[in-house]
C-alpha cells in the first residue's frame, strides 16, 4: 500500500509527541512493507527518524506561512524566493522563536491554514498538489493532526483517494486563540472533518472529548502511541534515587510544580540526597524560565543536585531514563496520552501523573505507576515520596507497565492497527 503521510515538524528543539509518533509510525509502515511517503509542513523533523523525510520538501515552510499571512505581496512571489525563507537552517531557526510553537497571536494564521484554498496560503496548498501528483498514485493519505483538516477536501478532490485524519491534543491549541478564532477554528474544522474517510485518536478520553467538542456522530477509532522497544536499557533503582521529568521544559507542563515538589522532598528525613534530573528542550523565553527555577535551587543550596539535560535525542532519554527510581510530569490539565510514560515504561520505570486528560486510562490500563489528585507541590510530593523511599514497590511498578507497554504500546502494533483501518477506507 502507499500512503502519503502530512505530518508538521518542530524543528527538533522540544520533546514533541506527535513529531515521535509521527516519525515511529512511518519507519514501523516501512518495515511492514508499505510505501510511506512524509510531507512535513511548517518545519523539518530534526529528532529520531528525521531521515524518513530527507527526500521530500517541507510545505507551508513556517517563514512562508508566516509572511504570506501578514504581508499580502508574498502570496504572489516566485518559488526561488519562497524557497530562501524554506532553507533548513532558517527554519531551524525559526522553531527555536517561542512564537513559532505557541498558539497566541496565531489565532488568524490557523484559521487561514484551515481554509486551505481559500486561505492566505493557498499557493502553498498548490505547490503540495503539484509536487504529490508527480509522485506514484497513492492508495491513502494520513493527515497525522485535525488543525490540518483543511487539506482534507482539496486532496481528495486532486489525488482521488481517501484521507484519515488523527486527533492528538489540539484542543489545547485552539481554545489559546486569540479573539474569535478559536470558535471560527472549530466551526472550520467540523466542516472540514466531512471530509474525511476516518477519524483516529490516541485514547478513549480523547476519544470522548472530541467527540463531544466536534458533535461528531461517528466517533475516532482509539490506536494508542506505540514505540521503538528496542534499545531501553532497564533502570538500575540505584541509590540515590532520582526523580526525572520528560517533556518540554516550560510552565505549562508542570515543571515549576516538579521542581517545588524536590525541595519539598529534600527537607524531609532520610531523602536528602534526592537528585532530579529533568530533559525535554525548551523554547524562547521558556529559557529564562528555566534559568530562573536554577536560581531557585540554588538558593536552597541544591543546584548540585539538579540536572537539566540539554540534549534530548533518543539515546539521551535512554540514558536518562536508566538512572531514574520515578517518573513524573505534573501537568495540571493533562493530555491526550502521554508519550513520556510509554519511554518510561520501556525502561521499566513507574510514572506518578495527576488525574487529568488520559493518564488515568494509561496507568489503569498498565498497572505502572500512580495517579494523584492534589495538583500542587506538596500533592506531588506526597505520590512521589513511596517510590523513592521503597526501590522494590517502584520496580514492581516499573515491571508491570514494561510488560504491558510491550504489547499494547509498541510501534509495530500501532501500525498494524492503523494498516486497518487503512484498508478499511482504500
Amino acid at each position: 500500500m502507499k500512503i502519503v503521510h502530512i505530518s508538521p515538524g518542530s524543528g527538533g528543539t522540544f520533546y514533541c509527541e506527535n513529531c515521535l509518533k509521527d516519525t515511529a509510525l512511518v519507519l514501523a509502515l516501512r518495515r511492514l512493507g508499505h510505501d510511506c511517503l512524509v510531507t512535513p509542513m511548517y518545519l523539518p523533523f530534526f529528532l529520531d527518524g528525521s531521515e524518513i523525510a530527507e527526500d521530500s520538501p517541507v510545505f507551508f515552510g513556517g517563514v512562508n506561512t508566516y509572511l504570506q499571512q501578514h504581508l499580502p505581496v508574498f502570496r504572489k512571489t516566485p518559488r526561488w524566493l519562497d524557497q530562501m525563507f524554506d532553507a533548513r537552517w532558517v527554519l531551524k531557526l525559526a522553531a527555536s522563536r517561542e512564537g513559532s510553537t505557541q498558539a497566541e497571536g496565531l489565532g488568524a494564521m490557523t484559521f487561514s491554514v484551515l481554509q486551505a484554498e481559500a486561505g492566505n496560503q493557498a499557493k502553498e496548498l498548490e505547490r503540495m498538489i503539484r509536487w504529490l501528483r508527480e509522485q506514484e498514485q497513492p492508495d491513502v493519505i494520513h493527515i497525522s493532526m485535525v488543525l490540518l483538516a483543511g487539506l482534507a477536501k482539496p486532496l481528495k478532490e486532486a489525488l482521488g483517494v481517501p484521507v484519515v485524519c488523527s486527533l492528538h491534543d489540539e484542543d489545547v491549541w485552539i481554545d489559546k486563540l486569540d479573539g474569535d478564532y478559536a470558535q471560527q477554528c472549530w466551526d472550520q474544522i467540523r466542516r472540514c472533518l466531512s471530509h474525511c474517510d476516518a477519524l483516529v485518536t490516541v485514547s478513549h478520553y480523547y476519544r470522548d472529548l472530541m467527540s463531544q467538542r466536534l458533535s461528531l456522530s461517528n466517533p475516532p477509532q482509539v490506536v494508542p502511541v506505540g514505540i521503538e522497544h528496542t534499545g531501553y536499557e532497564l533502570a538500575e533503582f540505584a541509590n540515590p534515587p532520582v526523580m526525572g521529568y520528560l517533556s518540554k521544559l516550560c510552565p505549562s507542563l508542570g515543571l515549576g510544580i516538579f521542581v517545588d515538589a524536590f525541595i519539598l522532598l529534600k527537607h524531609r528525613p532520610g531523602l536528602e540526597p534526592l537528585r532530579l534530573a529533568a530533559m525535554g528542550g525548551l523554547t524562547g523565553s521558556d529559557r529564562d524560565y528555566v534559568a530562573g527555577l536554577r536560581r531557585k535551587l540554588a538558593a536552597f543550596g541544591f543546584e548540585q543536585d539538579a540536572v537539566f539535560h540539554e540534549k534530548l535525542d533518543r539515546e539521551a532519554r535512554i540514558q536518562m531514563l536508566k538512572s531514574l527510581r520515578v517518573l513524573s510530569v505534573p501537568m495540571p490539565g493533562g493530555e491526550a496520552f502521554g508519550t513520556f510514560m510509554v519511554e518510561a515504561w520501556a525502561a521499566g520505570v513507574p510514572v506518578v501523573q495527576p488525574d487529568a486528560g488520559g493518564f488515568r486510562e494509561l496507568v489503569q490500563q498498565s498497572g505502572g505507576g500512580r495517579i494523584y489528585d492534589n495538583t500542587t507541590p506538596e500533592g506531588l510530593a506526597a505520590a512521589l515520596e513511596p517510590l523513592l523511599r521503597d526501590a522494590d514497590l517502584a520496580r514492581s511498578l516499573g515491571e508491570a507497565g514494561r510488560s504491558v507497554a510491550q504489547q499494547e504500546f509498541s510501534v509495530d502494533t500501532m501500525a498494524e492497527r492503523m494498516v486497518n483501518i487503512y484498508e478499511s477506507v482504500v
